[in-house]
């Protein structure tokens, strides 16, 4: 049975692919991916923020002091004193592609284009396989249109593209006024791959404290609806690959992806609950099922359920919405008719 998908160019030889999570920042966790099945890794984000603070840390230590003597050379500190983000980052990547034969795919996450290049160059000198863009930026100024916003993603990708040789995804929110189109003018700017979609951090008020407090949820899997929906619409009409992302839990939803349209399915909450191992559990039900069904490959199964190729194509769009609510029956009994009301 082959499960080998083709992903930014690259032949992986599984469709299960670990996102950017903790869990990836440490070599030896990307080699039990390895060893589990997984097609690929997506290393943590490095953030733009890192980037300014190390600018702004590495120009304070360079300069503290220097001022009071002009003999005070020993003001300067050792470079080896200081712990730089970013520098680890492109340590791990060197690391990691020394180990590991899968393709290690880095990951930046910023929101203005000097965030983006230089170190976009870097990451691709330091051998990664190819580059997630993971443009995670909340819009609260009421005077910044919608063009403006999706221009500065079409910004953003082309400086990237023109700046480094490795294949380049980019990982989206579901939030433009016309999806469809956001997606093809990414990727007629040049995008090897979309990731549908981003889920983004809400914080929760403590009622205790009268704080607001970070409030990181795991994803369910409801989420994926979003994405399937999406992926299936966009299957065919593009010519970026297409990774799912977000609600991925076990071997069904990864083959339901597939058949959508997805090249890869990236797995982040579900290794967060059960652990890295759990990859060869679902790599087994997808085998189970193929092999049940009499399908020979992915590639076989890709796209068999895209709006593309579905029987009813319109069950992604409107008309469905509206024969699914007239025609739902809740879960929790009869309805009380009116001739049953003694009151």
């Amino acid at each position: 049975m082959d499960l080998t998908t083709n992903y930014l160019g690259l032949r992986l030889r599984s469709p299960l692919v670990p996102s950017a999570s903790p869990m990836s920042g440490e070599i030896d966790n990307i080699l039990w991916m390895e060893d589990a099945g997984a097609g690929a890794v997506v290393l943590p984000s490095l953030f733009e923020e890192q980037l300014s603070l190390e600018s702004y840390e590495l120009h304070h230590h360079l300069t503290y002091g220097t001022e009071s003597f002009p003999e005070s050379l020993t003001y300067f500190p050792q470079h080896q004193n200081f712990r730089l983000g970013p520098e680890e980052y492109l340590n791990l990547i060197q690391k990691t592609r020394e180990k590991v034969k899968i393709p290690i795919i880095a990951s930046l996450n910023g929101s203005s284009l000097d965030g983006w290049t230089e170190y976009a160059r870097m990451i691709e000198q330091a051998g990664a396989t190819a580059l997630e863009l993971n443009n995670y930026s909340v819009h609260t100024d009421p005077e910044l249109t919608s063009e403006q916003i999706e221009q500065s993603y079409i910004n953003m990708l082309k400086v990237v593209k023109a700046s480094v040789q490795i294949p380049v995804a980019i990982k989206l929110s579901p939030y433009f006024t016309n999806m469809a189109n956001m997606a093809k003018r990414l990727d007629d700017a040049g995008a090897d791959a979309l990731v549908l979609f981003n889920r983004f951090y809400q914080p929760d008020i403590n009622l205790e404290t009268l704080e607001v407090e970070p409030h990181v949820l795991l994803s369910t899997p409801q989420a994926m609806r979003l994405p399937l929906r999406w992926i299936a619409i966009l299957y065919g009409r593009i010519n970026a690959h297409l990774a799912a992302t977000s609600g991925i839990h076990n071997g069904h939803d990864v083959l339901k992806m597939l058949m959508a349209g997805a090249n890869i399915t990236m797995l982040c909450s579900v290794l967060l609950r059960h652990g890295i191992e759990h990859i060869k559990c679902i790599e087994q039900e997808i085998r189970q099922w193929m092999e049940k069904h009499e399908y020979e490959s992915v590639k076989q199964l890709q796209g068999s359920m895209s709006q593309k190729h579905c029987p009813n194509p319109s069950a992604f769009e409107r008309a469905q919405y509206m024969r699914a609510l007239q025609t739902y029956q809740p879960d929790w009994g009869r309805v009380y008719e009116p001739s049953h009301y003694h009151g």
